[in-house]
């Protein structure tokens, strides 16, 4: 178990988070998300030993491995890709070099005494280890053997990740490792991080990633670190809802003071009430109203409107053929896209997927074939590398964007760039000095000022965060034009396109629909575990019979047990529910008594002092049952989770 205790980070007088004390555990996955710049990266560091916390401490157990997935490690050009890998079991790969150079110098008796050792240790299935792990990473066993500088710099930070994994961590810390990686690899990540026994800590921005694996979010917000239970979909539902619940708080204790105010303003100066009146101050005094932080979460508010409208055939690829020298990437691509539509482009990398869209806005020339835009086809192209477009790294933001609308205002400019979250001083900054994210949300905002009629998209959500990759799915579903996009986020290429093309070694595939379809269609996919039970019973097929063993009747019995656990919780929270309603209500009346106009000088004192006693009781009991209602409503949602059933 590794443990926080009161972690903090500052940077001068900004505070990226303070007070955090958490404990993460061997068995569970966190992923930790947050707004680009709040600090997830840097609480990363801190856990791998990188950088030094400002305040806090934290304490992982002697002997604990630490795997940390560094992208910007230095690792030789000239070292073996498999080598490379094996280098993440330290202990092992060290042993097989020195029995390697023991070998060579003729010392028998020095490599006999490794062999055993390295025997334990399972040093002999090493290389094959690393090689399937090479080859579930996308990187194909022909180049194992290869020198690393044959790869690009995606491929190497797989091999890196290999690397990682290979080391036998019990605590794992990964940043951003779907960044380069195609569909199947993320698939294979995923398969591989379940079946991981240890803790493991991962950034990510790939929401279905983040639902796959993690089992625990740690949430980088209101200058702290907060932990929920369950995959990134149900965190979302529990922060709202928490949140939510504490504004709703926060109301009702103002809605005490108010009143309580307004008695003292009608009645403080009366000597028959000043008694009470006093009182009520200090309950006033007394009672503490929670000051809630401001989010760190800010989306950008993306809108891209054309013009005008284009053709009706807005663009006709004809036989593109494509080679890198001896390798063939595109082969006799035949594309027709129509006005409206939202073509996904997926695929395993190295296929050609980048290669097409640059053939297609002309910034690459085909070998053969050539590809046609339609009549008024206005194009608006967002490049995978950024720097293809952002060609000048000392111009700043706010002269960028106004290069591409010189006849626009001042004002005009500026709240374009407020809408892509550039505000104040930031408009001033150098692009060179620009992270992805904000270089990916100017790149958008140039866009956006340009109106083209066709968006051509490559990997638009590498950068972004969740808050900027929802917002950029809701533009361009909102945009009247027509959008081809490659991406390898599942959720987003599920949320936006209308069609998909699936770029293989052999060709594409072209179906018209959305990517849920798609894999429906396919009937073997190897990506979604839901689309393929979905199939099955479509086709009613079922799964060949259980034999029952002693284990299964317990998991049975776990389950019925669990099935009544379930059903007294949903009945203890209804019984609460209906409790809290009637004490609230009970409240209310009391409440709306105080603001009758003769209420405080037509009743009793002794009356008003039972009323007062009673709402203060009340309004404890209505906190109690609270407390009761959240401690039920988590019962009922980690054991729905776990029957597969809704809470």
């Amino acid at each position: 178990m590794i443990g926080l205790q009161g972690l903090g980070k500052s940077y001068g007088a900004r505070a990226l988070f303070e007070n955090v004390t958490l404990s993460l555990s061997e068995g569970r996955r966190y992923g930790l998300v947050g707004a680009n710049g709040s600090g997830k990266t840097t609480l990363l560091k801190i856990l791998a030993g990188d950088e030094a916390a400002s305040d806090g401490t934290f304490t992982v157990p002697k002997g604990t491995r630490v795997g940390v997935l560094r992208q910007d490690r230095f690792v030789s050009d000239d070292e073996r890709i498999v080598d490379v890998a094996m280098m993440g079991d330290e202990v092992v790969f060290a042993a097989l070099r020195d029995q390697e150079r023991f070998h060579t110098e003729g010392n028998a008796d020095g490599a006999a005494e490794l062999e055993e050792r390295i025997r334990v240790l399972g040093g002999y299935t090493l290389e094959s280890r690393a090689g399937a792990v090479l080859a579930g990473l996308g990187i194909e066993a022909r180049l194992h053997k290869e020198r690393l500088g044959v790869l690009s710099g995606g491929f190497k930070l797989r091999v890196l990740l290999a690397q990682v994994l290979l080391g036998r961590p019990d605590f794992l810390l990964l940043d951003e490792p779907t960044n380069h990686l195609d569909i199947l690899s993320i698939r294979w990540l995923e398969k591989f991080l379940v079946a991981f026994a240890g803790c493991a800590v991962v950034i990510s921005h790939d929401q279905r990633f983040l639902d796959n694996v993690a089992t625990h979010i740690l949430d980088v917000d209101y200058e702290t670190v907060t932990e929920y239970t369950g995959n990134f979909s149900r965190f979302l539902i529990q922060k709202a809802e928490t949140r939510e619940r504490k504004e709703a708080a926060i109301t009702r204790q103002e809605e005490i003071i108010a009143h309580k105010r307004e008695f003292v303003d009608r009645f403080g100066a009366k000597a028959t009430k000043a008694r009470q009146a006093q009182s009520r101050l200090k309950q006033i005094e007394k009672i503490e109203v929670e000051e809630l932080k401001n989010t760190s979460r800010r989306a950008p508010r993306l809108r891209f409107v054309p013009k005008r409208q284009s053709g009706k055939d807005v663009l006709v690829a004809d036989l593109v053929s494509k080679a890198y020298g001896d390798k063939r990437v595109l082969t006799n691509v035949d594309l027709t896209v129509r006005r409206g539509e939202r073509v996904g482009v997926i695929g395993a990398n190295g296929l050609g997927k980048s290669t097409l869209l640059r053939i297609l806005v002309g910034r690459l020339e085909a070998d053969s074939g050539e590809a046609t835009w339609g009549h008024e086809a206005h194009v608006g192209y967002f490049p995978q590398d950024h720097h293809e477009i952002l060609t000048e790294p000392d111009k700043t933001v706010l002269d960028t964007l106004w290069e591409k609308c010189p006849l626009e205002g001042t004002a005009f400019v500026r709240g374009q760039l407020g809408l892509a979250l550039f505000s104040g001083d930031d408009v001033h900054k150098k692009v060179g000095s620009l992270s992805g994210g904000e270089a990916a949300r100017l790149l958008f905002a140039t866009i956006s000022v340009t109106k083209p009629n066709v968006l051509v998209l490559d990997e638009p959500t590498n950068h972004l965060d969740l808050e900027a990759i929802h917002a950029l799915a809701e533009a361009l579903k909102a945009f009247e034009g027509t959008v081809l996009f490659v991406s390898h986020d599942r959720w987003f290429v599920s949320e936006v396109a209308t069609r998909i093309v699936e770029v293989k070694e052999n060709g594409i595939v072209d179906f018209p629909g959305s990517y849920a379809e798609y894999l429906e269609r396919c009937g073997d996919d190897h990506l979604d575990r839901e689309v393929v039970l979905k199939k099955a019973k479509q086709q009613n097929t079922a799964p060949p019979p259980k034999v029952e063993t002693k284990s299964s009747e317990r998991e049975r019995e776990e389950q019925k047990l669990k099935q009544r656990r379930l059903k007294s919780a949903k009945e203890k929270r209804e019984r609460v529910t209906r409790e809290i309603d009637a004490t609230e209500a009970r409240i209310k009346q009391i409440r709306d008594k105080y603001v009758e106009p003769t209420f405080f000088t037509t009743t009793a004192t002794s009356e008003l002092r039972r009323l007062a006693e009673e709402e203060q009781k009340l309004a404890a009991r209505a906190q109690e049952l609270m407390l009761d209602w959240e401690t039920l409503e988590l019962e009922v949602e980690e054991l729905s989770v776990s029957l597969g059933e809704r809470a």
